[in-house]
């Protein structure tokens, strides 16, 4: 059943480490080996980190560097965890108990098992289920994190819009996907001279080691300072129009295990692998047509309040109340309140993606339960689904969000090496 956990890498689930029964061995495991504003990386933490990045490399088939790189990987993925997660403290990005158990329960549907075999299979691995909930929890905090501090201030104009169509001369449309990898050597923000030519001497030397015949995963995991590090650099599959501007062009036209030269950003210098091509989807698209009450939160609205209220509200409609009368008269939605709580004809991609996936998984007819998103908390009833051939729409629906995810990317990367450099950060070295 190992499947199943390697199917929740992204997770981060912490493996569990051996640790001997020796309280010397125990103390020594136990020093503060950094300090990372008000908070600290143990020892004991980073080698239960390390052996999880060892073991999670294996299982994609690649051989892990050397304990040096590996921990120096690690470390730099820690410290900019532990900087995220304090800043979510202090802005108040919290998860409710109940949020935390239908996420760990989504997990285990997705993987199409019961609730009480998920456990039996985390317990089989050697994973306490605690922790494991734990990281779940820490995985949704850093992703509300990211929403609220980047993602919801990143807009796309429709000048944007256009202009990105019109650039691509149709290219939209059944588009291939491609499979990525990727290494970056990143700059410090207001590097020196001397600190750039050392990294783009960096960049020079993992280029030759990758064109030398060397793995690119290997590389990527020994020499990238990109998050996908320790996934070999693997930045999945994506539409052409979904890969970053920078090397979207190039990588294109690429030959399969074809290797950019160096190319450089304002982020550092990137190498770049076309891994793989795949015929794209045709533009056809299941449409959902729904209606949905939202109870948004505030000081005086709690997620326990707007769930309470939620679940009355349901009821009654669940008992002969209609929903629309119920919609108008309590959405905090005002825009489809008017309407009854009515969204109209809902395509792929136009909703925050918690909406969606109930959305999507909900059946004609039926009410879904309370569920957040980044507005608050909504029910929501799927009146009827169609398929529709909106190809003019789609194009553009597509562009937008082309436009928005790489825009949300170079957000998302400028903001993590932003609250990096302005970070007290103290690397104790070994005694």
């Amino acid at each position: 059943m190992r499947l199943v956990i390697v199917l929740l890498g992204q997770l981060f689930v912490l493996l569990a480490l051996s640790v001997g029964t020796c309280d010397s061995l125990a103390s020594e495991l136990d020093k503060i080996i950094a300090v990372v504003d008000d908070d600290v990386i143990m020892k004991s933490e980073l080698a239960q980190q390390v052996e999880r990045a060892r073991s999670d490399i294996r299982r994609q088939g690649s051989e892990p560097p050397s304990d040096s790189v590996l921990e120096r990987q690690v470390m730099d993925r820690l410290i900019l965890q532990k900087i995220q997660l304090q800043l979510a403290a202090r802005t108040g990005v919290v998860v409710s108990e109940e949020a935390l158990v239908k996420a760990v329960s989504d997990i285990a549907k997705k993987n199409k098992l019961t609730d009480e075999k998920f456990r039996e299979i985390l317990a089989s691995e050697g994973y306490d289920f605690n922790v494991f909930r734990d990281d779940i929890r820490q995985e949704i905090i850093l992703a509300r994190l990211r929403r609220e501090e980047v993602d919801k201030r990143v807009q796309v104009t429709d000048r944007e819009v256009e202009n990105y169509i019109s650039n691509r001369n149709g290219l939209l449309q059944n588009e291939a996907e491609l499979k990525i990898s990727h290494i970056l050597i990143a700059i410090p923000s207001g590097a020196t001279d001397t600190e750039q030519r050392a990294a783009r001497a960096k960049a020079d030397e993992a280029l030759a080691r990758v064109k030398g015949g060397e793995d690119f995963n290997q590389v990527a995991i020994a020499m990238s300072d990109g998050q996908d590090a320790l996934d070999g650099g693997d930045l999945g599959w994506r539409k052409a129009t979904e890969i970053p501007s920078l090397f979207g062009d190039v990588v294109r036209g690429y030959a399969i295990n074809q290797i950019s030269d160096v190319i450089t950003s304002s982020t550092g210098y990137h190498v770049i692998k076309l891994s793989g091509r795949r015929a794209g989807e045709a533009l056809m698209v299941e449409q959902s047509h729904a209606r949905h009450i939202l109870v948004a939160l505030s000081d005086l609205v709690t997620d326990e309040d707007a769930i309470s209220r939620l679940k009355q509200l349901r009821q009654r409609i669940e008992s002969g109340d209609d929903f629309a009368t119920i919609a108008k008269t309590h959405s905090d939605d005002r825009g489809s309140a008017l309407l009854g709580g009515d969204l109209g004809w809902v395509s792929h991609g136009q909703m925050v993606p918690e909406f969606e996936e109930v959305m999507v998984a909900t059946d004609v007819g039926q009410l879904s339960a309370p569920f957040r998103s980044e507005f608050g908390w909504h029910i929501l009833e799927v009146l009827e689904r169609r398929k529709y051939d909106g190809t003019d729409e789609v194009l553009r629906l597509q562009a937008r969000q082309s436009v928005m995810d790489r825009k949300r990317e170079e957000a998302f990367e400028d903001w993590q090496r932003r609250l990096h450099d302005e970070a007290y950060i103290e690397i104790r070295p070994e005694k």
